[in-house]
This record gives structure tokens, C-alpha cells and sequence, in this order.
């Protein structure tokens, strides 16, 4: 019973560190990345879709993006949606090919970039934290109805600050790479 607990607790924890990865790969650096334009949503026919189910998303090379639509119409409204954004990108359109060319970041917004990364950062040890909060409950109602005794309460609740220190031990080294590489010229 305490191993499931534990296990529960640990796979949650896990969750909140793979969300931060992938918030994080959406945060923009100085490489192009198919994952910038992932969230990105554009009118098809009346409602909203993914980018990458109205066209193809490829890195032309390491500063470039290339967004190709497999519907030739969808180029103005897919450049006008790039546009609207706040990815600070200018699409550069030829017959029905876009390219989205990425412009150095500049030292302010670097900064901007690392300290929404610590917020995210922080977001996600919030998380993890409200994961242990919600166990250490379950383990108090299990003590009060007397389904553990109280060295196992003990136990379970060590390991389970343990789980919470290695998870946000992780959170601070996923930051830690995130600042790296953004702060990187």
C-alpha cells in the first residue's frame, strides 16, 4: 500500500520535470527548432488546427525554419498568423514555401528568456511540491484510521521528501542547462 503511494508520488513527480522539458524546448534560443511552432495554432476552414496538420515544419538549417502548407491558400493566412504572434519572427514567403529566419537574440531579451525560464522552473517545484503535499495528507489519514503504524508513517514520509529533493535536484539541473544554453552566444 505505502509502495503504490510512493510510486504514485514518484511517476507524478516525473510528469511535472517532463512538462518543464517540454515547456522549456518551446522556449526560444538562437537555434531554430521545430518545437517553437508546435503550440502554434492557425484558422483551417472555420477552426482552429495545429500548424504541423496544415503543413510541413522543417529546419533548413540552423538559423532557418521552413514551413511548406499543403494548401497552397494557407500561405497569407499562416504568414499573417507568424505575424500576430509574440515569437518576434518575420516569415519570408516564396510562391508557397514560408521561411522563418532566426534573428539573434539580444542580450535584453536573453535575459527576458532566462527569467521566464526560472518562473516555468519555479512552476514546476511548485508542482512537485504540491505532489508531496497531497501524499503526506494521504499518509496522515492512513495513520489516522490505523492502516500504517507510525514508523511506517515516518518511513514513507522520509522517502517521500527524498522523491521531492531528487526531483527538484533534477527541475534545478533542467534550469540550469535551459540558462546555459539561452545565455549562450
Amino acid at each position: 500500500m505505502l509502495d503504490d503511494l510512493k510510486k504514485d508520488a514518484a511517476e507524478r513527480m516525473s510528469k511535472c520535470v517532463a512538462a518543464l522539458k517540454s515547456e522549456f524546448k518551446r522556449m526560444r534560443t538562437g537555434r531554430a527548432s521545430t518545437a517553437l511552432l508546435e503550440h502554434f495554432k492557425v484558422e483551417y476552414y472555420g477552426s482552429d488546427m495545429p500548424l504541423s496538420q496544415v503543413a510541413n515544419i522543417v529546419v533548413e538549417d540552423a538559423r532557418t525554419l521552413t514551413v511548406t502548407p499543403w494548401d497552397k491558400s494557407m500561405v497569407p493566412i499562416i504568414e499573417k498568423a507568424i505575424m500576430k504572434s509574440d515569437l518576434g519572427l518575420n516569415p519570408n514567403t516564396a510562391g508557397s514555401v514560408i521561411r522563418l529566419p532566426m534573428p539573434a537574440l539580444t542580450e535584453q531579451r536573453r535575459k527576458e528568456l532566462v527569467k521566464s525560464a526560472k518562473h516555468e522552473a519555479e512552476g514546476a517545484r511548485v508542482a512537485v511540491r504540491n505532489v508531496r503535499r497531497d501524499v503526506m495528507q494521504e499518509l496522515k489519514e492512513m495513520l489516522k484510521e490505523k492502516l500504517v503504524s507510525e514508523d511506517d508513517d515516518r518511513r514513507a514520509q522520509d522517502d517521500v521528501q527524498k522523491l521531492t529533493d531528487k526531483y527538484v535536484a533534477e527541475i534545478d539541473a533542467v534550469l540550469a542547462e535551459k540558462e546555459k544554453d539561452l545565455l549562450q552566444v
